[in-house]
């Protein structure tokens, strides 16, 4: 499958895992806090910022009852209606081409997900390089289609959809030009359990799809998005806060910087780990040969002398036989004198072409 280029960055299989950090609403509607959060993003390895680009009026009704209000205990979210969420959630329009620019000097890519028509057009006046879908509108084709018509490469969040629900996703976006794709798997569950990661549909996608493909990681820590490595992602897409102990409406699943350094070093050792099918010895593994066990002369034989396993053994280091010529030797005469601590030869065996030529 071969790489997907955003920017002068290439994207895929033989190349290293492609980190996303996702600001989200953690700027706490500060515009220096969400700048802070670029920089620290850089200085922890990630190869890109991504944005949330709506508004409270865009994605609801402002309305406070019924289906509108979260009034489910267990959620992160609950005693806000969804109009109130999204107000706090959001990040201001006219801060993007700031972030896109901060992002940009330390060399990060920057993009952002349009959560409706009037978002994309918006992000098309700045030049976005790619685009999000997140998991919420992986069905809205509309959105979907216009998306896909820019001509950019498209990151589709899996989350939610059933299989025949993704198949008209990627039918829509094919469709309507899309070349480019890189689907997520993603938990739509705040914070997830890995217990739900299912990180073996990885591998499925991609081959279903034939498309590269990734994660979307709303779990706590690293150890699921280093796993997806593993199975092949090739991008990680995780949310990011500068302290969680500050709050910020997705700090309790969110890494911080410390955490994101880790994040990035470890999938990047993953993917170096995985390497190809080989077998025998590395480069670095050659010296270390010589730590093996072989036979050896374990007590001081006279010439004609027979070898037992008294006067020969299976031992460290691994300059002599290998151990399966044991049986060869037991029982038979040695054909010449032999000390303590010489490593046993064929020429060490009487009969041989060569005996004695070495001791």
């Amino acid at each position: 499958m071969s790489d997907i280029f955003i920017g002068q960055r290439a994207i895929g299989p033989t190349q290293p895992p492609f980190i996303i950090a996702e600001l989200s609403g953690n700027h706490d509607q500060s515009l220096d806090k969400a700048l802070a959060m670029v920089d620290a993003a850089a200085a922890a390895g990630a190869d890109a910022i991504k944005l949330q680009t709506y508004t409270a009026d865009t994605m609801t009704l402002d309305v406070s009852d019924g289906e509108f209000y979260i009034d489910d205990p267990a959620n992160l979210w609950h005693g806000y209606s969804l109009h109130q969420l999204y107000q706090k959630a959001m990040t201001p329009w006219e801060w993007t081409a700031a972030i896109f620019e901060r992002a940009q000097s330390h060399g990060m890519l920057a993009f952002s997900t349009p959560f409706d028509l009037s978002a994309l057009v918006f992000l098309e006046q700045l030049q976005a390089p790619c685009y999000k879908v997140a998991s919420f509108e992986n069905s809205d084709h509309a959105l979907l289609a216009a998306v896909a018509r820019t001509g950019k490469p498209v990151i589709v969040s899996t989350g939610m959809a059933s299989l025949a629900e993704l198949a008209e996703s990627v039918e829509v976006l094919r469709n309507n030009g899309c070349k480019d794709l890189i689907l997520l798997k993603c938990t739509s569950n705040y914070p997830a359990r890995p217990l739900d990661a299912n990180l073996n549909t990885i591998p499925h996608l991609a081959e279903l799809f034939q498309c590269q493909v990734g994660l979307s990681d709303h779990t706590m820590g690293v150890g699921v998005s280093v796993a997806s490595v593993a199975l092949g992602a090739s991008v990680i897409e995780k949310h990011f806060v500068l302290d969680r102990s500050e709050g910020g409406v997705d700090a309790e699943f969110s890494l911080e910087p410390v955490e994101f350094r880790q994040l990035v070093d470890e999938c990047h050792r993953a993917k170096d780990a995985l390497g190809q099918v080989y077998y025998g010895a590395t480069e670095k593994e050659l010296a270390s040969r010589r730590y093996r066990r072989s036979l050896y002369i374990a007590e001081d034989i006279r010439a004609g002398e027979l070898f037992t396993e008294q006067n020969l053994r299976s031992v460290r280091p691994g300059l002599g036989l290998a151990p399966k010529y044991l049986p060869q030797f037991l029982g038979k005469t040695a054909a010449c004198e032999l000390k303590k601590g010489t490593a046993l030869s064929w020429q060490h065996l009487s009969g041989n072409v060569d005996a004695g030529s070495k001791r």
